[in-house]
């Protein structure tokens, strides 16, 4: 009796197989994992999915798969067709929209991949899944932002080289542009002809492919020529490696408000060179000012100064008509004087003559007459010596017989003079008459006349 071993080496398959079994713990661990009839129905899923949808297994066992869909996915054309697919062997992959214990959101990216048998049939499908729903979240915020921004500002694209790659209405609105038009063309299109070989200009996009923000507000030429100014962000974009691949510009139309900042600045200006002119007129207005009250004190110290002369003046005045007044009662009395003087004189000469007459010699009958001849020449004689010496006198003294009425007038008559009765003479011939308020004596020839 004999044994008979019949054997197939299997090393090469059974190693595949603990690969493959390797790989799949491996998968197991780290993405959720769940094991589908082709019916849809489940048959087993791993702490990874049971963590994602925060059910147990027992509770998920036997169930069907749209237990994890929304209720108006379930009963529509695409899902029927979703499983339709899988039950011909076909893969699908994606990201999903399932819903957890308690109608829990939950993303995932997904791929459901049909298990064949040995004939290549299907028979189930195992579903591979990471949870993103914390990933998708983010990209949503982020894909929400950048909607806004869109809704809100003008956006543009470039390559790295500067040509456009796509634009949104906004921009092209600003710029007044199509799509068409743009697409492809460099974005020196948009910049001022003095501008496009600058060097600033070749360091912009120096610094942008070096991965430099740039912002700031920049002049740029829509179509047609027109000026536009925006207010605009140049972000480079990176890739995985950290190296740029495009650039993003984010930017907003500020035409109006530069007009209108330009404007104001123009009056700002305008405004500080008035308020300089005001403070210069302030300045000058204030010299002339100063200048006008130091010209009224100058003149308020003249007027007084000419008042006090004027008063002194008056003093003076007062002083000059008193001396005048003095001077004219010294004239008075000198006149008065030298008037006595005169009549002194004149009596000294008669009593000379008397006493050569009646009192000397002797008296014979033609020596009278001749004595009278001789006398009477001699009292006439002595009547013009006394003449011209009283007028010297008068001239000198200043005494004007004729304008004062009320003074003492004297006249020599026949050689004679006479003193008024009021000194207390008495002549040896006289008449006295009086009228309208003068007296008149005559006293040996001579007239008196007060």
């Amino acid at each position: 009796m004999k044994v008979v071993k019949f054997a197939t080496d299997i090393t090469a398959r059974k190693i595949r197989s603990l690969e493959d079994a390797g790989k799949i713990s491996a998968i197991g661990r780290a993405q959720a994992m769940i094991e589908f009839n082709l019916d849809g129905t489940i048959i087993t899923a791993n702490e990874n999915f049971l963590g994602t949808v925060g059910y147990r297994l027992d509770e998920i066992q036997g169930q069907h798969h749209k237990m994890f869909v929304g209720a108006g996915e379930r009963d529509n054309a695409a899902y029927r067709e979703f499983w339709a697919k899988l039950g011909r062997g076909e893969f699908q992959a994606g990201e999903y929209k399932r819903f957890g214990k308690g109608a829990k959101e939950v993303w995932i990216l997904a791929s459901y991949n049909p298990i064949l048998d040995d004939a290549g049939k299907p028979f189930k499908v195992v579903k591979f899944a990471t949870d993103i729903s914390a990933q998708k979240l983010s990209n949503a915020n982020f894909a929400g932002q950048i909607e806004a921004i869109g809704k809100s500002q003008a956006v543009i694209e470039f390559d790295m080289d500067g040509k456009i790659l796509t634009a949104n209405e906004n921009f092209l609105g600003a710029l007044g542009y199509a799509l068409s038009e743009i697409v492809g063309k460099h974005h020196s299109m948009f910049v001022n002809a003095d501008q496009r070989d600058s060097d600033a200009y070749r360091a912009f996009w120096a610094r942008l492919n070096a991965g430099e923000f740039q912002s700031g507000e920049y002049q740029r030429v829509g179509k047609g020529g027109r000026q536009v100014w925006i207010q605009a962000s140049y972000n480079p974009i990176h890739d995985l490696n950290g190296k740029p691949f495009k650039v993003v510009k984010y930017a907003s139309d500020t035409t109006a408000q530069v007009i209108a900042r330009k404007r104001s600045e123009k009056v700002r200006d305008m405004m500080e060179s008035v308020a300089a002119g005001a403070e210069e007129l302030n300045a000058s207005v204030r010299e002339i000012a100063e200048a006008m009250t130091r010209s009224r004190e100058t003149a308020s110290t003249a007027v007084d100064r000419v008042e006090a002369a004027d008063q002194q003046a008056q003093r003076l005045t007062q002083a000059a008509e008193s001396m005048s007044m003095i001077v004219q009662l010294i004239g008075n009395i000198t006149g008065q004087i030298n008037l006595l003087a005169l009549n002194a004189t004149i009596e000294s000469a008669r009593a000379g003559r008397g006493r050569s007459r009646f009192c000397g010699g002797r008296i014979r009958g033609e020596e009278p007459r001749q004595s009278g001849q001789a006398g009477s020449r001699s009292d006439r004689a002595g009547d013009r010596q006394s003449e011209r010496h009283f007028g010297r006198r008068r001239r000198r003294a200043g005494i004007d017989q004729e304008r004062d009425p009320g003074r003492q007038r004297v006249r020599l008559v026949n050689g004679r003079r006479c003193r008024g009765a009021e000194h207390g003479h008495r002549g040896n011939v006289g008449e006295h008459a009086q009228g309208g308020g003068s007296r008149k004596h005559w006293t040996g020839g001579v007239e008196q006349v007060s």
